[in-house]
């Protein structure tokens, strides 16, 4: 698979056609108006917008919620939000990375996409852009949809990491009370003892917080190799952990998130989950 490629851009939304009825009031009249309707509904007028810029309710629309007809009478109601305020504004103007929430629950114009990434070394598990090789240059070309990493692997962490932008999937990930696991395999710098691995599993209080783990074991016959298993996003919890036992993680690499697997992904390569994987994801 290539793993190079540009991230597609916003396309120009048409220009809408509302009849000006500037001609009608007197200049003074229209100011009062204005300021009324920005006083009393926080709206804010943004029609100097750039070219990439795209119609309020096309973005609605795009995003499966209803018909832009319907789409005006919901923004005219107030059900909808971007960054934060409420607009009620007809033809207002949106950007691609805006947050816009349609009662309460952020929408997205643009195809859902799933990503799998076997992360090699080397790369920042970052959308930045000052940060050297990172994740996002692996996986340029595998949708035209912005896509963003669940979770982070370390620079020097290797493993599965998933992309979307499907913001339900990332709430599951993300929810402190469900989550979802991952499976790691580490290598210590020295042995594990069984009575600190016991630990482990039983669960620790480190400097007054609760740290707990689904599961943990040696891998194999190896006392410095374990398997361990987190529904934490991130993997500072196992830095945590054996920062605790004065351990340090030698290797760190992801083996399985949820029913994932590397399987016929090599190192450094992606792949986009197929159905029944997705579906089994949308049932955790």
């Amino acid at each position: 698979m290539s793993k190079q490629s540009g991230h597609r851009q916003g396309k120009s939304a048409p220009n809408g056609g509302r009849k000006s009825y500037k001609n009608n009031f007197a200049k003074d009249s229209a100011g009062i108006k204005n300021s009324d309707v920005k006083a009393k509904k926080g709206v804010q007028s943004n029609k100097a917008s750039n070219s990439s810029d795209i119609r309020l309710n096309k973005y609605i629309a795009n995003s499966g919620v209803c018909s832009r007809r319907d789409a005006d009478v919901h923004i005219a109601t107030g059900l909808v939000s971007v960054n934060g305020k409420i607009v009620t504004e007809m033809g207002y103007k949106v950007k691609l990375e805006d947050e816009v929430r349609y009662d309460g629950s952020r929408i997205n114009p643009e195809k859902k996409a799933y990503v799998l990434l076997n992360k090699p070394k080397g790369f920042a598990t970052t959308t930045s852009e000052h940060k050297g090789k990172t994740v996002m240059d692996l996986v340029a070309n595998a949708t035209p949809s912005r896509i963003k990493p669940i979770g982070r692997l370390g620079r020097n962490s290797t493993g599965l990491l998933l992309f979307t932008n499907d913001e339900k999937i990332v709430s599951r990930f993300t929810n402190s009370n469900k989550g979802v696991e991952r499976l790691f395999h580490l290598e210590l710098d020295n042995n594990l003892k069984l009575e600190d691995l016991k630990k482990i599993r039983e669960g620790l209080r480190i400097e007054g917080k609760q740290i707990n783990v689904e599961e943990i074991d040696y891998v194999g016959d190896k006392k410095n190799e374990v398997g361990i298993k987190i529904k934490n996003t991130g993997n500072t919890i196992l830095h945590t952990i054996f920062d605790y036992f004065k351990l340090e993680l030698v290797r760190v690499d992801c083996v399985q998130i949820a029913h994932l697997t590397k399987k016929d992904i090599p190192r450094g390569n992606w792949k986009i989950l197929t159905e029944l994987e997705l579906q089994k994801l949308m049932m955790m």
